[in-house]
């Protein structure tokens, strides 16, 4: 039960929009900034890799952190947490002397979007209780959100020209400020229930696991097969075991959950994977500066968007199996172009990869959502969307950490475009499996025997 302050809900949902938008623009507002990060600082791959993938792996295995956390003290107290966490990291990112330092405030920016984000939808829920209502404040909450994927390149592209990559950083530590100010005095704060049960364990398995496995894939790229990448292939093992001992047998044996959430993860890794090396090859390969890397990347943002509302309508009539599906083809099918990427660098060649991705990420994104949550049911769409979220998260740290391997470093530029030619065969082998579970995928949609009725809420959290 909510306690009521002062601030409209309008307000309020203002304040979640604003702090959903600066988490989401994180994710995708550094990649344009690699290049010249790498300059900086002095970077190698590796260490790029892990400028975008020690946020993303914060997010992933704290997520569901934010979500308990939220439960058992309150979520505007979490929320006002993770927000001011948020901005103190982004300082540190911003000030930050060395790489070291870079990565580790980026965790920790990573780290206070977890407690923020589960939070914001719950208090979005509270302060309209009114079904109809609410269902129109949270496809503002959405909107909003989903211009987060286009803003990204495009406002980390000025800010690096106009004063360079830590400005990107700078730039939350105002709006973060304002946002917590806003938090304190207009959102209503709710009591929690301090007998729910913290799953500290499993959670710390997770996130000890799924950070083993993406070192190990980035120092395989950096120094091949070796002891220390065995040696972290077994950590991540043992950690990922110990997880998976403590998960309910319940959403083991449910194939259509796992299914639609394997696909999440699929999705993510493709999609970031091939949005971090085209970063790359734009600037480092091809010589476009950081805003026009940006604009050239609106062919992959932009149909991502756009079809969101499209994917909805399908999934309610068909459910979502079949745009899971015509989603993953397209995307295969632009994998295949990869082998068209140039030494020069040359932007019409990789044209087809960056459309094909937009518009096959448009219509799994929504589709993903709604088998997860139909999967087990309306009455546990709050796990579930959690569940989907943190697969998605990870599927975006394995996506830079694999793809980034597989490439190579851009400072050479004829065998990082081989490496490019390379994730052709990678991307095909990766949406073959996405379009094998995507079969086993079901929920949702009028025809498919599913919950939902009409367009599915969209959960774009953490693209």
């Amino acid at each position: 039960m909510l306690i009521r302050r002062g601030g409209s809900p309008a307000l309020v949902l203002a304040m979640m929009c604003s702090g959903m938008f600066l988490v989401l623009l994180d994710v995708t507002v550094v990649n344009v900034a690699l290049p010249s990060l790498r300059g900086s600082l002095g970077a190698g791959m590796a260490g790029t890799q892990w400028v975008v993938d020690g946020y993303a792996l914060a997010i992933a295995g704290l997520l569901l952190v934010g979500g308990m956390l939220g439960d058992r003290f309150g979520h505007r107290r979490v929320v006002l947490a993770g927000m001011t966490l948020f901005g103190a990291a982004s300082l540190g990112c911003a000030v930050a002397p060395g790489l070291g330092v870079l990565i580790a405030s980026r965790a920790v920016q990573g780290a206070g979007a977890a407690l923020l984000l589960p939070g914001s939808m719950a208090v979005i829920t509270g302060v309209y209780p009114d079904p109809a209502v609410r269902a129109r404040a949270l496809g503002v909450w959405s909107a909003v959100s989903s211009l987060a994927l286009p803003a990204g390149p495009l406002l980390g592209g000025v800010l690096v020209e106009w004063g360079g990559w830590r400005l990107v950083f700078a730039l939350n530590v105002p709006v973060v400020i304002v946002a917590v100010a806003g938090i304190a005095l207009l959102v209503p704060a709710s009591p929690g229930d301090r007998g729910q049960r913290f799953r500290g364990g499993v959670l710390a398995s997770a996130v000890v696991g799924l950070t083993a496995v993406v070192f190990a894939v980035i120092e395989v790229g950096r120094t091949g097969l070796d002891a220390v990448v065995l040696g972290l292939l077994v950590v991540a093992a043992i950690a990922l075991w110990a997880a998976g001992r403590r998960v309910p047998r319940t959403l083991l044996a449910n194939r259509p959950f796992l299914a639609a959430n394997s696909v999440a993860l699929l999705m993510n890794l493709g999609m970031n994977g091939t949005l971090f090396v085209l970063t790359l090859y734009l600037q480092n390969v091809g010589g476009n500066s950081p805003a026009r890397t940006g604009v050239l990347l609106l062919p992959m943002s932009v149909p991502l968007v756009l079809l969101a509302p499209v994917a909805g309508r399908l999934v309610a009539r068909f459910g979502p199996r079949l745009p899971m599906l015509v989603g993953a083809a397209v995307a295969g099918a632009g994998s295949i172009c990869w082998v068209l990427a140039s030494p020069d660098g040359g932007f019409a060649e990789v044209v087809p990869v960056l459309l094909a991705y937009g518009v096959g990420a448009g219509l799994l994104t929504t589709s993903v959502v709604t088998a997860a949550v139909g999967a087990l049911g309306p009455q546990r769409s709050g796990l579930a969307s959690g569940v989907n979220n943190t697969m998605r998260q990870t599927g975006t740290a394995l996506g830079v950490a694999v793809f980034g391997a597989v490439a190579g470093t851009p400072n050479a530029p004829a065998a990082f475009v081989t490496g490019l030619h390379h994730l052709a065969v990678l991307g095909v082998l990766v949406w073959l499996a996405a379009i094998a579970l995507s079969v086993l995928a079901r929920g949702g949609g009028s025809r498919s025997g599913g919950t939902v009725s009409g367009a599915p809420e969209r959960d774009p959290a953490m693209r």
